[in-house]
């Protein structure tokens, strides 16, 4: 591997590698909590006093600060798209303004508790004044007046759900008036019906093309109401947080978000970037000395942003253990009975992965009864997880289940298997001809096998179609295919924008589906994909199982890899030339060099972060397009994070000024400005600029024309010149440049080298900056274990179709 022409090679960069961010169960700088001093038990008016101290300036400084941190922080993690683990790493520095705000927040408690003992002390006087005849007669007093309360109460209707909150409040008053004939029912229907499954449109008649897949119907307008982010907004001052939290609040919480900021200021956490930190000043400054490190909204709250974290991670659930442990780091003096609390609120799910107790104790009472003795049991893991993922997970092993017991033979594929292109896509097409779920597995050569297969079910009269992650790879498969027809988008498909549609049942109407890129499925797209395949459809799951994995929670391919639940296919067509010889070794845990005669693989070394930076922008804009005729528009950047001295950010910044200078007129974007749009978290869609008007930011997007609405420019539009290797995964340029800067070295492992690497196809430059870090994440450094319960659930699953 040598440098391009007129390139000078340096030394390898030293630069201090910066630590990761720590996990879930280590992640902890809420020492402070412990200092939060307890309500003192008083009047009346003492605690009148207590409250009035807790919105005083003590209280509320410290809090916006950190709030406002806050603000920025959420701003940070909701504009990543699918970069959300860099994204989350960057925001993490709220944490420090979070712990200085909560040394202002904690005097203003302190200030509050002494105002509490001093109006319970006034009221000393007045008691001592009493006789003991008149304390005796005004017992009794308050005691015939509670008897009568009592008695009132059970002569009327019992006040039944009052506890109850959002929108449980709203439907059980809805009923109630319904019931009493206050209100007709179809009062209560404020917004349409939501519209039927979309149909299957019925097959073009012979000789004629297809009609146009669907246009995706209007999103839902769920934006609040104006005065409900009014009072949000209101709460939020009291509380010392920033304004522009109010939004994102409003969307998270709904309607009623100002009376539940209120009445449990910790809420706040379930607003997207919001740290313990942040919401712990925020209720101190509301709530005064009434609250402290054990309230039960707090710790149910800090239970659920732990798994809202973890989800992040990719988990799908949380050791029992590491949730408690994060809990006693953030200040919780009895985090097993905080989980309980959590478990019996519904925060939280539990679940046992492994040997049944039950079974383990009959076991050994047989052994001690003179029976053979038992093997020991496997060890019990208790889980906690949030219900979306764990339905999620369920659903999805049952609807799998349900398409490998369902599957009927059919047609007869063996000609079509002989007439196969290769061994591999013959033993693919013979397997799906028998099986409802097949997994396939291979590199980028191996992409052509499930094409083939589509293919071939297609010359059978089968209505099949494939899916891809991007749009990059429905283009590829569509290629390969030989049909556009046959291949669409993921995303499109279970929109209904693409595709053929859906049967009178509401299931999509096809025989079969192949899945690419199967490793970027989380659990809950993968689980609506599943239920909507119709009985007897066959499905297989083709990808790569060394690219780093979905950006949501779940690892849905390799889970179905590891439960071996259905067979398999492993491809044997090699990736051909250097890049494909050098992104096989790295699979296998070995950076070896290769022999690249027409400079296929480059390494060009840098000695710091400038440099790195420098010598990216040369080789974009200069050396690659006249060593190897690509353009600029088609040579990728992929670097490790989006912060940093030569993150994404950085990098995008330095490239927009070498290939298209410009103002930024339209929110920093300028026309021919290269940029990726980001419509939903883990889907990132590559585009230009085109225009702007009142409408909207104008794109164009593979071919399509894309409008992003004003306010939502700056979350879902980001320049694309340079993206992380969560972004890039399973799309492919050209050329790609990967950017390794010294304080990269703590952020690489064998997944993310192999995905960054593999993304060029003619040619790979990798700028070199972090030594020996390099090959030790390729041999030792392998992918992050993602904690979910999908594997054992496919393992219990009864089936005939095993996995040879």
């Amino acid at each position: 591997m040598t440098a391009l022409p007129g390139e000078t090679p340096g030394t390898a960069g030293t630069d201090t590698p910066e630590a990761a961010e720590a996990p879930v169960a280590t992640d902890a700088e809420a020492s402070a909590h412990a200092e939060v001093p307890e309500a003192a038990e008083a009047s009346d008016a003492a605690e009148a006093g207590a409250e009035a101290a807790g919105d005083g300036p003590a209280g509320a400084g410290g809090t916006a600060e950190a709030a406002e941190t806050a603000g920025t922080a959420e701003e940070t993690a909701e504009a990543g798209g699918t970069g959300q683990a860099d994204e989350a790493a960057d925001a993490g520095e709220a944490g420090q303004a979070g712990a200085a705000a909560d040394a202002g927040a904690s005097g203003g408690g302190q200030q509050a508790g002494e105002v509490a003992g001093e109006a319970g002390a006034g009221e000393a006087p007045v008691a001592a004044a009493l006789s003991e005849a008149q304390a005796e007669l005004a017992a009794q007093r308050e005691l015939r007046q509670k008897i009568a309360k009592r008695k009132a109460e059970k002569d009327g209707p019992v006040a039944a759900g009052t506890k109850l909150s959002g929108t449980a409040a709203d439907l059980l008053a809805a009923v109630r008036a319904v019931e009493s004939g206050e209100k007709a029912g179809a009062e209560f229907f404020d917004s349409p019906a939501p519209p039927p499954a979309p149909r299957r449109a019925a097959p073009a008649p012979a000789g004629q093309p297809p009609r146009p897949a669907p246009a995706p119907a209007a999103p839902v307008d769920r934006t609040a109401s104006p005065e409900a982010t009014e009072a949000v907004r209101a709460v939020l001052a009291e509380g010392g947080a920033p304004e522009a939290l109010a939004r994102p609040a409003t969307g998270t919480l709904g309607e009623q978000a100002a009376e539940l900021l209120r009445a449990d200021p910790w809420q706040l956490l379930a607003v997207p970037g919001v740290r313990p930190e942040q919401a712990d000043g925020f209720a101190r400054a509301l709530l005064g000395a009434a609250c402290g490190p054990d309230d039960g909204h707090r710790t149910a709250a800090l239970v659920g942003w732990l798994l809202e974290r973890a989800a992040l991670q990719g988990h799908t659930a949380l050791d029992a253990e590491a949730v408690r442990a994060a809990l006693a780091e953030r200040a919780v003096s009895d985090p097993e009975e905080a989980v309980r609390d959590a478990v019996e609120e519904g925060v939280a799910l539990v679940f046992q992965e492994g040997a049944d107790p039950t079974e383990s104790e009959a076991a050994e009472e047989r052994e001690q009864e003179g029976g053979e003795a038992a093997d020991a049991p496997e060890p019990v893991q208790v889980l906690l997880g949030l219900d979306r993922y764990a339905l999620a997970e369920e659903s999805l092993a049952d609807g799998l289940a349900r398409l490998m017991n369902a599957c009927e033979k059919g047609a007869d594929w063996t000609e079509a298997a002989a007439a196969a292109s290769s061994p591999s896509a013959a033993e693919l097409i013979r397997t799906a001809a028998t099986a409802g779920l097949v997994a396939h597995s291979g590199g980028e050569a191996a992409r052509a096998e499930p094409a083939a297969l589509i293919a071939a079910a297609r010359g059978l009269g089968l209505r099949a179609l494939g899916a891809a992650h991007s749009e990059d790879g429905r283009r590829r498969l569509a290629e390969a295919v030989g049909a556009p027809e046959a291949a669409v988008t993921l995303a499109g498909l279970l929109s209904g924008a693409e595709g053929p549609g859906r049967d009178e049942d509401g299931a999509l109407a096809l025989d079969l589906l192949v899945v690419l890129d199967a490793p970027q499925l989380d659990v809950e797209g993968a689980a609506v994909l599943v239920e909507a395949l119709a009985d007897g459809a066959r499905l297989v799951l083709s990808g790569d199982p060394g690219v780093l994995g979905s950006a949501g929670a779940g690892r849905v391919f390799a889970d179905v890899l590891a439960a071996r639940a259905c067979p398999q296919v492993v491809s044997r067509t090699p990736d051909p030339g250097p890049i494909g010889e050098l992104v096989s070794g790295i699979g296998i845990g070995e950076l070896t060099q290769v022999e690249a005669p027409g400079k296929e693989v480059v390494i060009v070394p840098v000695r710091d972060a400038g440099e790195a930076v420098h010598r990216t922008v040369q080789l974009v804009a200069d050396s690659v397009p006249r060593a190897f005729s690509i353009p600029a528009a088609d040579t990728q950047v992929i670097t490790v994070g989006h912060g940093g001295a030569a993150g994404t950010r950085v990098l995008n910044e330095a490239l927009k000024q070498r290939l298209n200078p410009g103002p930024g007129r339209f929110g920093g974007f300028d026309p021919g400005d290269r940029v990726i749009h980001v419509p939903a978290p883990g889907r990132v869609v590559p585009g230009v600029v085109r225009s702007a008007d009142a409408e909207g930011l104008h794109l164009e997007c593979g071919g399509v024309p894309v409008v992003v609405p004003q306010e939502r420019v700056e979350s879902a539009v980001r320049h694309g010149w340079a993206l992380s290797a969560h972004q890039a995964a399973g799309m492919r340029w050209p050329a790609a440049v990967v950017v390794l800067p010294g304080d990269a070295a703590a952020g690489l492992s064998r997944p993310w080298v192999y995905t960054a690497f593999g993304r060029g196809e003619r040619h790979l430059s990798v700028v070199h900056g972090v030594d020996q870090a390099l090959p030790h994440a390729v041999a030792q450094v392998p992918a992050q274990e993602r904690t979910t319960r999908l594997r054992p659930l496919l393992e219990a699953v009864p089936t005939s179709d095993a996995a040879s």
